[in-house]
């Protein structure tokens, strides 16, 4: 059994963010075990310009510094995106910022984009790049500080930082715990974000932005609109939700911050199907929320998703998920009769966009 399996119930005994930095102790230090056999060739895809050995990434907010990308990749991620990052440290938010409701299969997260900043970030991924090629996709998360940001002029700054490190750079707009983030996600405001972008990096890497499950039905067609136009890669869909679900039952499920996990698994999957649609095959879909089991990775694809990602459940579980959730896809793969992951993406988009659920 690997250490990692291993250290996993004393993490779980300790404060969870006293657990994680254990955990990127842990990975540093090569403790974590790898994963040695090589992915089935069924579960490759090619997506952003991109050969991806899995579909199954980690999400932000794990890797926030860039500390253990290879040890990460080693376990038998598909991609790994690291941060989120900001331009300058910052502490996030007072502690205690991060709770788990073990009873949900879920956590709460008022972090705050807690960070060392984009220097020591980017410092990291050129290090890095004297040891590839890495084993799979490497995307960085971007954000503001929360004091003194300029959204137009910090996004493109951040965006030329990591451009000749990384594979692909996401937009984080959609975190609950920056005061105004979720505003920029407003079509006027988004599209001169994207446009500042591009006059400032003409030749960025693919380009993502994450969404928030809790847009308004009438702006969600506008902000695909305004993706599309800007000629914008892809979407990830979604973020952390400020909403709180009936049924919650962990003393816990009253912290302010943003929901993830299980709680989160039915809207994100119904917010992706209808983003599926709207996008009409003009974006690249990246589904998260709440997937713990193949069944609910191939859910996403189904939805419309070329690629996932995990971040709670992974926390719950440790490595010993990532073999899991292949075995299980693709036994859920065969038993549709489904040869290539390519083939399931969006073909039952229309039936899950409107998906009764929690």
């Amino acid at each position: 059994m690997p250490l990692a399996d291993l250290l996993l119930p004393l993490a779980r005994a300790l404060d969870p963010e006293r657990a994680h930095r254990l955990a990127l102790a842990a990975l540093r230090a090569g403790l974590a075990g790898r994963c040695r056999a090589p992915d089935d060739p069924r579960l490759a895809v090619a997506a952003l310009g991109l050969a991806f050995p899995n579909p199954i990434g980690l999400a932000a907010g794990f890797d926030k510094d860039a500390e253990a990308v290879p040890a990460l990749m080693r376990l038998g991620f598909g991609f790994v995106e690291a941060g989120t990052v900001t331009l300058r440290p910052q502490p996030g938010n007072p502690r205690p910022r991060l709770f788990r409701l073990a009873e949900d299969r879920a956590v709460i997260n008022r972090m705050g984009f807690n960070n060392r900043g984009i220097t020591p970030f980017t410092a990291r991924l050129a290090a890095l790049a004297r040891v590839r090629p890495l084993p799979a996709p490497l995307g960085a998360n971007l954000g503001l500080n929360k004091e003194g940001a300029l959204p137009e002029r910090d996004y493109p700054a951040l965006v030329a930082a990591v451009a000749g490190w990384v594979d692909y750079v996401t937009l984080n707009v959609s975190s609950p715990n920056t005061p105004g983030l979720r505003a920029l996600q407003a079509p006027e405001r988004l599209a001169g974000i994207l446009a500042a972008i591009r006059a400032a990096v003409p030749a960025a890497p693919p380009l993502l932005v994450k969404l928030a499950p809790d847009l308004a039905e009438e702006d969600l067609a506008a902000i695909v609109q305004t993706c599309t136009a800007a000629g914008v890669a892809g979407l990830i869909v979604s973020n952390t939700t400020l909403a709180r679900p009936a049924g919650l039952r962990s003393r816990h499920a009253g912290e302010t911050g943003g929901l993830s996990g299980a709680p989160l698994f039915a809207p994100s999957t119904r917010l992706l199907a209808r983003v599926f649609l709207l996008a009409r095959g003009q974006l690249t879909l990246v589904g998260t929320g709440g997937i713990a089991s193949g069944e609910q990775a191939l859910a996403k694809i189904r939805a419309g998703a070329s690629l996932v990602q995990l971040y709670t459940g992974f926390a719950y579980e440790g490595p010993a998920l990532l073999p899991r959730l292949k075995r299980e896809l693709l036994a859920a793969l065969a038993a549709r009769g489904i040869t290539r992951l390519a083939d399931a993406v969006g073909r039952d988009a229309a039936e899950l966009a409107t998906a009764k659920g929690p």
